[in-house]
């Protein structure tokens, strides 16, 4: 380790994190490189604490049903029910399991109770309605948006009746059937009624969009800005659904990158609110073009980071984490060649490095990709450390009581 680097690591905190980054920005990304790790969850609470109490922060963003999440953020400010139900019904991915997303829910609530209004914390899912197996039925989305809209404006401007949807839309597990991702003959999404769906669902969202002062004055702009949730959920879900029904060689590179172009969307209505704090994986969050490998399909798509950051520019900040070991996943000590071997000298747990100090201490030392045993984790590629803020490093991740098991295993 270059001694270079030791002089400029610094702990993982709030005031260290905004003195990298020119201006404090409207979303802070943090990445992780595996799913399923309640350690790397724990240092994002701990981060998020800090934020809100130092830096102003009032919302987290993270990497599950953006409509699911409706539940956990009607919870912690203030809503009726059980915590067990929120962990339940307000998760996607299996996340609601996790140890460490409970404990977020019960800081936050707790924070909202005892707090005053003007620092209440929101949180958010930021995904679609999307596993990776497969989608969901747009219905809920789509008759929200139509309930909301038939509720205060004139019948005479909607050009569908709720049962209208409702035929259209049929039985849900036709939506939903799990042989669609890897045959399309098995998705709806090319059907006529989900032809005449999208059509619907377009020219409702644009009527949301034409009626938007009143509709504001009428209710609430939090009800409105749900409304354009439910629009562009409803109108990304069909578009997803339509691409599951495709056969062209470039289908898989067309559905994951619409779920990362639903993640952007998601993030860029957020950011309209104030600062906030975004957590998932980093392949979904970095400024560099993301791939994977399905198979033997090689997949190259745009992340939601990249796509959010060509728009909001400097206030979209992303700092990648990376790991040392992960023993209990076969993962040990990162050779001395790698990003990862070069950060494992660092001492304690948890450090942070500024991609441009990490860049200067390396000099003309060129690290080789680490290579990983376990397919659920995936190292820091050393060519996209010039696109990124900074590097969040955990030496050792150790298993746990905390960690969840039932966490997917993809980006």
């Amino acid at each position: 380790m270059d001694a270079d680097v030791k002089d400029v690591a610094r702990s993982v905190e709030a005031a260290s994190v905004m003195e990298l980054l020119p201006a404090r920005p409207r979303l802070l990304a943090l990445g992780e490189p595996t799913h399923g790790e309640d350690a790397l969850l724990d240092l994002r609470n701990d981060l998020f604490r800090r934020l809100a109490e130092r830096e102003g922060y009032r919302a987290i963003a993270i990497e599950s049903d953006c409509l699911a999440g409706l539940v956990v953020d009607d919870y912690v400010t203030g809503g009726t029910g059980t915590l067990d139900e929120v962990m339940e019904r307000g998760f996607s991915h299996g996340f609601g399991a996790s140890p460490a997303n409970r404990e977020l829910v019960r800081w936050m609530r707790a924070h909202n109770d005892f707090g005053h209004a003007a620092e209440r914390l929101r949180v958010a899912g930021f995904d679609g309605p999307l596993e990776f197996g497969g989608a969901a039925s747009p219905r809920l989305a789509l008759t929200s948006l139509h309930a909301y809209l038939a509720a205060r404006i004139d019948a005479g401007l909607l050009t569908c009746a709720e049962e209208t949807l409702d035929r259209l839309l049929g039985a849900d597990d036709r939506w939903t059937d799990p042989g669609a991702m890897m045959d399309p003959s098995h998705s709806v999404g090319g059907s006529e009624e989900a032809a005449q769906l999208r059509l619907l669902a377009d020219d409702l969202v644009a009527l949301l969009d034409t009626q938007t002062p009143y509709l504001i004055a009428t209710s609430s702009r939090e009800e409105w800005e749900r409304a354009r949730l439910y629009g562009r959920t409803a109108t990304g879900l069909l578009l997803y659904h339509s691409w599951m029904a495709d056969a062209s060689p470039g289908r898989m590179t067309r559905l994951i990158g619409l779920r990362d172009s639903m993640m952007a969307a998601n993030l860029l209505a957020l950011a309209e609110r104030g600062p906030a704090l975004v957590h998932a994986h980093n392949r979904h969050l970095q400024r560099e073009r993301s791939t994977m490998r399905l198979g033997a399909l090689h997949l190259e798509w745009w992340s939601a980071g990249a796509l959010v950051s060509a728009r909001l520019g400097e206030e979209y900040a992303f700092l990648a984490t990376a790991l040392g070991t992960i023993r209990h996943r076969g993962v040990g000590t990162p050779p001395p060649d790698t990003v990862e071997g070069l950060l494992y000298g660092l001492p304690g747990e948890r450090s942070l490095v500024g991609a441009r100090d990490l860049l200067s201490a390396l000099g003309d030392t060129r690290p080789l990709p680490r290579v990983s045993p376990y397919y659920g984790y995936f190292p820091l590629d050393p060519a996209h450390l010039a696109e990124s803020d900074g590097v969040v490093f955990v030496r050792d991740l150790r298993p746990a009581a905390t960690t969840s098991s039932s966490a997917s295993d993809t980006p």
